[in-house]
């Protein structure tokens, strides 16, 4: 099991200046939500009751329509001023219970005491038209106990990315958190240089993360870490209250949760920049969105976050970072689970739980509609061979389900095979992987249809975030929200062509290569 480097303090910290005030001197925002704040009725030792700090003469950037209807809202009630007030934490929401969570982790592989929400505000659990509960939170909404040195504000840039990413996942299929709305602000905030301030808000079943389980370990405080624990399974892992050993079950199900996220992750060519153990959801999502990249030029060793001088977090580390992960919480789980071998075998279930998920994965990618003991190796073969060209990830994936069974000359390969600079070592794999094709008898027309629904066209490249950011801050002139609302709209729909955008599935452009995240980002 992994060890912190230094003992867990549980230090009382002081509240912002005034920040209980911050947002209480308008009336409450009454947007028509249904609140049933689960995790602000348990113990104050979770979290610390808080306002938002307002921020001067806000204006709203851009909504998610589809995360909107989740919560019964529409996009006249979200263009309002008063929701607009309310999303930047200048009103208070009725219906609302404003705290800042405390938790822990392991950052860059070293145990840090006390994190929490530093930035971010969770303001309450609004109940969906269908019953479902999702938490929203404020992320960039003014300091919390947990800011530690930060100022507790997000920037424009940051909030665009995250909202774009965490809606562009969700409709590739992927597990994440959602994103309502972005809300900016002319207040200046300092990070590399001098930026403006933005509020993103955030939704999720719950914001609980695997720093949770280990504030509560670290600090001896079993009992809280029993009825976090609890909280848990009875809201989100039922089945595992009615198994013999209810924590063991539990801790077994995140990981293999964790194991089809990351496989999932893997598959579309996305790193997510800082696998801390507090920025892993227990319930398996995608949160906490960074310096993430979607890869351009295919990199077995991509390293998207230019803070990450050890290539800790690179594309390929991903999945073995997940485990080393599990492991942090399954350490924090043990006064519960009460048995190293039996927590150590739920952990372990990982890597069975991956092993399936990603052959699954690369098998849809491939179109193959049958499993054979050979498939691992073509799979491989290609990667190597993508890896050793640095192949262009989406559009190879895309461009590989034109390839026809009974092609005679490489040149009827032309559109995926031009995109390969050593074109016989494609040629050579080529020949390989018609001939699995053939042996299962693969119709091109439902092949291709079948490899274009899990090979999306449309990525978030760190190029069009970059574009949409530029227009957004007016870095030519007036600012511009159409951008974002546009790319926005395009990758709700990744799998499908949409002619009209097609130059956001176009190569990248060489200034492209420039562009480097941080741990700001």
């Amino acid at each position: 099991m992994p060890v912190p480097l230094e003992a867990p303090l549980d230090v009382p910290v002081a509240l912002p200046p005034n920040s209980t005030e911050a947002a209480v001197a308008e009336p409450p925002v009454d947007l028509g939500l249904r609140f049933d704040n689960s995790f602000a009725r348990l113990p104050a030792t979770f979290y610390t009751r808080l306002a938002p700090t307002a921020l001067p003469e806000p204006y709203l950037v851009a909504y998610s329509e589809s995360a909107a209807a989740l919560v019964g809202l529409d996009a006249d009630g979200l263009r309002s001023g008063a929701a607009v007030a309310a999303l930047t934490g200048n009103r208070p929401l009725a219906g609302a219970e404003p705290l800042a969570a405390v938790y822990s982790g392991h950052q860059f592989g070293v145990y840090v005491p006390r994190l929490g929400d530093g930035r971010a505000i969770l303001l309450g659990e609004a109940v969906g038209p269908d019953g479902r509960h999702w938490e929203l939170q404020l992320k960039g909404a003014g300091k919390t106990p947990y800011s530690r040195m930060g100022d507790g504000r997000a920037v424009l840039r940051s909030s665009i990315r995250e909202f774009l990413c965490s809606e562009a996942l969700h409709h590739l299929g992927i597990p994440s958190t959602r994103a309502l709305a972005v809300v900016g602000s002319d207040t200046p905030v300092m990070r590399e240089t001098v930026e403006t301030a933005a509020v993103a808000t955030r939704m999720a079943p719950s914001f609980v993360r695997f720093g949770s389980f280990e504030y509560f370990y670290w600090t001896e405080q079993h009992a809280a870490l029993k009825q976090l624990a609890d909280y848990v399974i009875d809201r989100f892992y039922p089945a595992s209250r009615d198994a013999p050993q209810p924590y063991l079950h539990f801790l077994e199900q995140v990981a293999r949760r964790t194991a089809r996220l990351f496989a999932q992750w893997q598959g579309v060519g996305f790193c997510h920049g800082v696998l801390n153990t507090d920025n892993m959801s227990i319930l398996g999502l995608t949160i906490d969105y960074g310096p993430f990249g979607f890869m351009d030029a295919f990199d077995a060793g991509y390293v998207c976050n230019h803070s990450d001088s050890h290539g800790r977090y690179a594309y390929n580390m991903q999945p073995q970072i997940a485990h080393w992960n599990l492991y942090a919480l399954g350490q924090a789980l043990v006064p519960l689970t009460d048995d190293l071998d039996a927590t150590t075998v739920a952990i372990d279930c990982f890597v069975e739980e991956y092993a399936g998920a990603i052959d699954d994965v690369f098998r849809a990618k491939l179109g193959l509609a049958t499993r054979r003991a050979d498939d691992e190796a073509l799979v491989s073969a290609l990667i190597d061979l993508l890896n050793a060209n640095h192949t262009d990830w989406p559009r190879f994936w895309r461009r590989l389900s034109q390839l026809r069974v009974d092609a005679a000359d490489p040149a009827q390969d032309a559109p995926v095979r031009d995109l390969v600079i050593d074109r016989p070592a494609f040629d050579a794999w080529a020949s390989q992987y018609r001939a699995r094709l053939r042996a299962e008898g693969s119709d091109d027309a439902d092949r291709r249809a079948r490899m274009d629904r899990v090979n999306p066209k449309y990525v978030l490249r760190n190029h069009l975030a970059e574009t949409a950011i530029r227009k957004a801050r007016g870095d030519d002139g007036a600012r511009d929200f159409g951008e974002v609302a546009r790319l926005l709209k395009v990758l709700e729909r990744p799998f499908d062509e949409q002619p009209e955008f097609e130059a956001y599935a176009a190569e990248p452009p060489d200034w492209a290569r420039a562009l480097e995240l941080s741990c700001s980002s």
